[in-house]
C-alpha cells in the first residue's frame, strides 16, 4: 500500500491516498469521515481505510471546510469536487462512497443528490446519521448538549434538516441511492434505535438496493475505535467484499 496526500480542492483542501499494491483497475471509494460534522480530519477512518486499501480498495479521504465558516452545504460541495476528483483519475474501477456516522450522511446526500457528473456507483455507510432531523429530536429529548451545539453550528434550522436528510430524501420520492451497504451496531446510543433498518425499508419500497449488517451489541465508531475485534474486522470484509462485488457488475 502507498500513502500520499494530494490537493484535489480549488482552494487547496488536501485528500488522503490509500492506492493498493499490484496491477489495477482497483475500485475506488471517497471515504468521508464522521466528526458530528464539525470536526475531524482525513486521518479520522485511517485503520478503516488502510484495511480497505490492503484489500485492494483505493481510496480517497478528502478534509472538508467546517463551521463555523462554512456551514451546510459547503462540505457537501467539498465531497462532490472530491468524487469528480477520483472519477477523472486513470486506471481506476468504479466509485463509489463510504462515509462514517456525519460522514455517512455526507456521502449518502452526496449520492442522492450528485449533479450529474458526481454520481456514485455504490455507497458504503457505516453508524450514519441517515435522519438528521430524527437524530436532533432525540438530542433534545435527551439534553446532549455537544450533539445540539454540533447541529446547531452546521445546519442553520430544521427546516434544512429534514431537506437534507436521506431518510426524507428517498421517502419523498426525490431520488433513490445506488446499491448500499449499511453497517450499523445495535447498541449505538448516537442515532435513534431504528435509523438503519428504517432508511433500509424506506429505499427498498422505492425499488433501492439495500444490504444491512447489524451487529449485536456493537456501540458507535465501533470499527474506528477497536479495528481488530472480531466484530470490526467483520465488518471490514463486508465493506470489501461488498465493494468488490459491485465493481464486478458495474462499468467503470
Amino acid at each position: 500500500m502507498v500513502i500520499e496526500d494530494v490537493p484535489y480542492h480549488p482552494d487547496g483542501l488536501l485528500a488522503r491516498i490509500y492506492r493498493p499494491e499490484g496491477p489495477g483497475p482497483h475500485p475506488a471509494v471517497v471515504s468521508v469521515h464522521g466528526g458530528a460534522w464539525t470536526f475531524g480530519d482525513r486521518m479520522m477512518n485511517a485503520a478503516l481505510d488502510g484495511a480497505l486499501a490492503e484489500a485492494g480498495v483505493l481510496v480517497m479521504a478528502p478534509e472538508m471546510r467546517k463551521p463555523p465558516a462554512h456551514p451546510y452545504p459547503a462540505s457537501i460541495e467539498d465531497i462532490l469536487c472530491a468524487i469528480r476528483w477520483l472519477k477523472a483519475q486513470p486506471g481506476l474501477g468504479p466509485v463509489g462512497g463510504l462515509g462514517t456516522s456525519s460522514g455517512g450522511h455526507q456521502v449518502m446526500l452526496a449520492a442522492l443528490r450528485p449533479g450529474g457528473d458526481a454520481a456514485l456507483a455504490f455507497v458504503a455507510v457505516c453508524w450514519g446519521v441517515l435522519d438528521p432531523l430524527a437524530r436532533y429530536r432525540m438530542a433534545q429529548a435527551r439534553q446532549a448538549e455537544k450533539l445540539l451545539a454540533a447541529h446547531h453550528a452546521w445546519w442553520p434550522d430544521e427546516a434544512a434538516m429534514e431537506d437534507g436528510s436521506p431518510q426524507h430524501i428517498v421517502a419523498r420520492g426525490e431520488a433513490v441511492p445506488p446499491p448500499t451497504l449499511l453497517i450499523q451496531g445495535t447498541a449505538d446510543a448516537n442515532l435513534t434505535p431504528d435509523m438503519a433498518e428504517r432508511f433500509a425499508e424506506t429505499c427498498r419500497e422505492a425499488g433501492g438496493a439495500v444490504e444491512l449488517r447489524l451487529f449485536p451489541g456493537r456501540g458507535h465508531l465501533f470499527i474506528t475505535e477497536d479495528p481488530q475485534a472480531a466484530d470490526s474486522r467483520a465488518a471490514i470484509a463486508a465493506i470489501a467484499g461488498f465493494i468488490h462485488a459491485q465493481a464486478a457488475v458495474t462499468p467503470a
